[in-house]
């Protein structure tokens, strides 16, 4: 009785996640006709072609390649991640070293408060609103301790840890469909996607908290008593780096409910041990954390998110289909207190609120906006880096169209890869990350959407996109050795 629930319920959400991808696989299609395909559409077509056949070119070499020695599958491993360091390493020197929007607030204040200035004057200033966000500034002073005002060490940085990301991400694969071959299509897909790393020239908080919660999602594979314990300690951490720790904590709890509690028919109890353990190994080093912080006097607020409500006054905001928008801030006086500020943001949302429910289709439409804004179009990524101020307009428009060609990559072979899941045997755990992934994109639906928002989550995707490059290169593989036996 409790397998079927068990089966029924990942049924749901296989079908939720097919779902999901064929949406956003039919959004990029509509996008990338919209905006590559009205200007210059036989180069732009063309572009897309080449892009599909080389990256199914390096998928059969990485599939040729016998999987049955640990040495030469860790020189795969270990070569595919030099290149990628390489690319990476090219980019962040074909961009200018300034530090721009919320990064710039990172990167700046944290000489100033190193020699003990104030990182905020009012309590609406950016760190006293979003005080959770002195977590990560933490880190960057602490860069600046140890190499000076250099931003290079930032950067640097940031690229070992999204080569991290590629070993875990092929660890994942290898623990949840046990095809090393897959692991390796896991790891191009995501290293040939500028949209994803492109922002390693920033002081950008997504790639150490991606990578951190990458870990969690394998220790907590593990399964035992001293994994879930790690798994608390690097959930937290990840979270004080990159505050979207609630999300991946529902993802976890959920998975651990259906998928650890029942066991051959019966319940666990070891799981909901295992489960607490986490949480509360979370919650004493987030809170210390937060305590820590405090008593330095770095900020009286600690890890607090004193202003919620402005993510909901951008991401309801019809007009600007939840995007951050110049117009809507307009609209406030910044420097008023943060209690005056919160009772004309809570005005706004009643506004907001009431336009939307006076037609069912506006809240379709705004979610179908926002959906495609996060995960189909563009990451906007590039567009942090400065990029155009030292290139021409040309080679910028070019460049983009390469940055997004990783993600239409990714798009079309995680769709394929969402409907293989239906056919094929593969690990529990996978439910893990599927959760989460849902559960993020759930929450992206109500608050404020930016493209690079996706990037954590980009992983997951190209887990997903493993399966369908090794499900066509595979299909071709096959196809080419049957006309070769039929000529011979």
């Amino acid at each position: 009785m409790l397998n079927k629930f068990q089966d029924i319920i990942s049924k749901i959400i296989l079908i939720c996640v097919a779902i999901f991808t064929s949406v956003v696989f039919v959004q990029m299609v509509i996008y990338y006709s919209k905006t590559y395909l009205s200007y210059e559409p036989v180069f732009n077509v063309l572009v897309l072609i080449c892009a599909i056949i080389l990256t199914l070119l390096a998928a059969l070499v990485l599939i040729r390649v016998s999987d049955d020695n640990l040495i030469k599958n860790r020189l795969v491993l270990y070569t595919l991640i030099a290149i990628f360091a390489i690319i990476a390493i090219i980019w962040i020197n074909l961009v200018p070293k300034a530090q721009i929007s919320d990064f710039g607030a990172f990167w700046g204040n944290a000489p100033a408060a190193l020699s003990g200035k104030a990182i905020y004057s009012t309590d609406n200033d950016y760190f006293a609103k979003w005080a959770y966000q002195t977590g990560f500034l933490v880190y960057v002073m602490a860069v600046v301790k140890v190499f000076g005002e250099h931003v290079i060490a930032i950067q640097l940085l940031n690229v070992l840890y999204q080569s991290l990301i590629l070993l875990m991400v092929y660890k994942l694969v290898v623990k949840i469909f046990n095809n090393i071959k897959m692991a390796r299509l896991a790891v191009l897909l995501l290293m040939i996607d500028l949209d994803w790393f492109a922002l390693n020239s920033q002081s950008c908080n997504q790639y150490l908290g991606m990578l951190l919660f990458l870990v969690t999602f394998y220790l907590l594979m593990i399964n035992k008593y001293w994994s879930y314990s790690l798994a608390g300690v690097t959930l937290a951490v990840g979270s004080v780096i990159r505050p979207i720790g609630p999300v991946i904590i529902a993802g976890i709890v959920v998975y651990i409910i259906i998928y650890m509690l029942i066991q051959n028919n019966k319940f666990d109890i070891h799981a909901i041990w295992k489960l607490l353990i986490t949480l509360a190994i979370y919650f004493v080093i987030f809170s210390g954390a937060g305590m820590a912080i405090k008593a330095s006097g770095l900020n009286e607020y600690g890890l607090t998110n004193r202003d919620s409500e402005w993510k909901f006054v951008t991401g309801l905001d019809y007009n600007s289909s939840g995007v951050y928008d110049q117009a809507m801030v307009n609209q406030f006086d910044m420097k008023v207190s943060r209690a005056k500020m919160s009772k004309q943001e809570h005005k706004v949302i009643k506004e907001q609120f009431d336009y939307l429910n006076e037609s069912p289709t506006r809240w379709l439409s705004l979610f179908w906006r926002k959906n495609s804004i996060l995960w189909a179009q563009r990451s906007t990524a590039t567009d942090f880096t400065e990029f155009v101020t030292i290139h021409s307009a040309r080679a910028t428009n070019l460049m983009n169209l390469a940055a997004y060609m990783g993600s239409v990559l990714l798009i079309i072979f995680s769709w394929i890869g969402s409907l293989r899941l239906f056919k094929i045997k593969f690990s529990g755990h996978i439910y893990l990350l599927l959760l989460t992934l849902m559960a993020y994109a759930v929450v992206q639906l109500l608050i404020e959407v930016q493209g690079r928002y996706r990037l954590e989550l980009l992983p997951v995707v190209a887990i997903l996109g493993s399966v369908g490059l090794y499900t066509v290169a595979n299909w071709i593989g096959q196809k080419v050795k049957g006309s070769r036996k039929h000529i011979v």
